[in-house]
């Protein structure tokens, strides 16, 4: 017995040293290949067939030391302020060790500051990140929550949501469309992560504008056409539905004039999780591929200071671009206004003539150095957007979430605004979508529609909250409103009560002053629609006179309504009747029609998360 146990532990011991002699060591030196200084406080990553295996931080004195088993290793270096540095094929024998050393070179930022603040600026912005590994999820990408973030701070303005107005006291309903689709992504976010959106995240216009709809191409020299559509109310079968479609012209890609794109990318500390900015150098880089030779690209990016990254680049050396993205990494503080004024320094100077000039912001929207409050934010962009630049908001990310100051800014601007929850959606916005969110064909889109109270005793408008304009907003021509993409469509739903309902809707009391006169005319309603060219400052006017049972219902009033009512049905509104998620389904399944990208297949899903967690 106790020869076994001997030779046992014998066998034991010589195993132990024969697993000890299969590990070596790197180590080395970190420095500054301008000054040669050491770095401290430097990340080095030692990758084995892409995975990291081990990884260390520099000292005081820009030293490094670790150990791993024998084989081929690439050895990564990378600090704030500085480039990264790979070193590929580095061997590693047993019980000896490799000297890797890295001379890194400081990031050259363009146009940051006056010349005597650069070096204090510089050591605190970050520039690179390593993309985590995405999980799959039904109808796209997601990427794992990042741990770090304990705190929910996301904002979101709050929605009263519109209510039914007197047709005798309210005729008028004025708005500014809207084009975001942010919000419909954004409670995709939610739903997929089984959790239920937040009230104010949904934005019922958005959800139904996210959508396509087969409304006629214009044929009156007008940059869009206008459809009218009504039926009965799915959810209240005594009112009526009416839609109000408008359809942006499709121009030919060779048609659309050069592009001078300048990406504003937060690089801040909030950025660095994986859905964050990895998956915003990800959809970046889908954007670039699909660039023409006669576009051009800058970036811009900020944290804790901002700076220029890479100066205005032609679209055709897209290896270049793409290099200044790959090095980006996250850390720091949050200097927005900062970053948005040099975006704009610089889409200025490189300013193409009928061209098209714009920004494309990237953030979570926490921002919290300099100009950071939202009405700060909102005034900075309202004195840009004179400049003839118009502007791109792309969100994303989670826990920290910034809706609230996203979108007050996008909607400050001449601009849109998405939310970016995947490589989808990314697909979507720069692939399938690229020239509507790239190119704008009309500004200052305002509807004024004028009910009839012979025909029509009250009306809600669903969605457009935010959207609202006073009725005299409507011919002013110093009033900002929305943007048109090219090919993009609008969408906007009345709820309509009929003029013969005993339905009591109004709480004020009857006007004592005012004459009531009746016109006799066999019109519903008259739609005006106002914009500006995009190079013009004086806006055109379209009218459009709806004669009541001349109107017709397709598939655009079904699946809009059944988008709308799940939206209610998200929200929890007390408009909402007797929806129900199965009448959505049916009527969104009966309503797809053609669906090429799937993206109504992918809403059908969405309605049935959103069954299971309302039960």
């Amino acid at each position: 017995m106790k020869n076994l146990i001997s030779t046992i532990g014998v066998l034991l011991i010589s195993s132990f040293i024969t697993i000890s002699a299969q590990t070596g060591m790197i180590s080395g030196l970190i420095t500054d290949n301008s000054t040669s200084k050491a770095i401290p406080g430097a990340k080095i990553q030692v990758f084995q067939n892409g995975k990291v295996v081990a990884e260390k931080v520099s000292s005081a004195n820009g030293a490094y030391a670790l150990s791993v088993d024998v084989g081929k290793y690439d050895i990564k270096a990378l600090v704030s302020g500085y480039e990264v540095s790979v070193k590929k094929n580095i061997d590693v024998n047993a019980n000896s060790t490799t000297r890797v050393n890295f001379a890194l070179n400081p990031i050259q930022l363009v146009e940051i500051v006056k010349e005597e603040e650069r070096s204090a600026k510089l050591s605190k912005m970050m520039i690179v990140a390593e993309c985590s590994a995405p999980v799959s999820f039904a109808g796209g990408i997601a990427y794992d929550y990042d741990a770090t973030e304990n705190f929910n701070t996301e904002s979101y303005d709050v929605i009263n949501e519109n209510i039914f107005k007197d047709v005798r006291n309210n005729p008028l309903s004025t708005f500014s469309v809207d084009v975001d689709r942010a919000s419909y992504s954004n409670v995709r976010r939610f739903l997929t992560q089984s959790q239920k959106p937040v009230k104010d995240a949904v934005r019922i216009e958005e959800l139904i504008n996210y959508f396509d709809y087969d409304y006629p191409q214009p044929k009156n020299g007008h940059p869009f056409s206008i459809t009218i559509e009504a039926d009965k109310c799915p959810w209240n079968t005594k009112h009526q539905l009416f839609l109000v479609g408008l359809k942006g012209e499709n121009i030919n890609e060779n048609e659309i004039p050069a592009n001078n794109l300048t990406f504003l990318i937060d690089v801040s500390g909030s950025m660095s999780s994986a859905n964050k900015l990895p998956l915003l150098k990800q959809a970046f880089k889908y954007l670039v591929e699909n660039l023409r030779p006669q576009d051009r690209v800058a970036i811009v990016v900020y944290a804790g200071a901002a700076g220029v990254v890479l100066e205005s680049t032609p679209g055709n050396q897209k290896e270049k671009i793409i290099a200044a993205l790959d090095m980006l990494q996250a850390g720091g503080s949050t200097a927005g206004g900062e970053g948005i004024n040099l975006a704009y320094k610089i889409a200025k100077q490189n300013f193409i003539k009928n061209g098209n000039n714009r920004v494309i912001l990237a953030s979570d929207g926490d921002f919290n150095v300099g100009a950071s409050s939202d009405a700060e934010m909102v005034r900075l962009i309202e004195q840009k957007r004179n400049d003839g630049i118009f502007l791109s908001i792309l969100g994303f990310g989670m826990g920290n979430y910034k809706d609230s100051k996203m979108e007050q800014i996008s909607n400050a601007g001449n601009g849109n605004y998405a939310y970016i929850d995947n490589i989808l959606e990314a697909k979507k916005v720069f692939g399938t979508e690229l020239w509507g969110t790239l190119y704008t064909i009309a500004k200052d889109v305002k509807i004024q529609i004028e009910f009839n109270p012979t025909k029509v005793k009250a009306y809600r408008l669903i969605g457009y909250e935010n959207r609202i304009l006073n009725k005299e907003d409507f011919n002013n021509d110093k009033k900002d409103a929305g943007d048109i993409g090219c090919g993009h469509t609008v969408t906007a739903l009345y709820e309509v009560i009929p003029a013969d309902s005993n339905e009591e809707v109004s709480n004020v009391d009857q006007l004592e002053y005012q004459k009531q006169s009746t016109v006799n005319s066999k019109n519903l309603m008259t739609v005006k629609v106002r914009y500006k060219k995009p190079n013009e400052d004086t806006s055109n006017l379209i009218v459009e006179k709806v004669e009541a049972g001349k109107t017709e219902s397709t598939n655009n009033l079904m699946f809009a309504s059944a988008v709308a009512e799940f939206g209610m049905l998200l929200r929890e509104s007390e408009f909402k009747g007797n929806t129900t998620f199965v009448d959505v389904l049916k009527r969104a399944k009966t309503s797809a029609g053609l669906d090429e990208y799937g993206y109504k297949a992918d809403f059908i899903k969405m309605v049935e998360m959103g069954e299971m967690l309302y039960k």
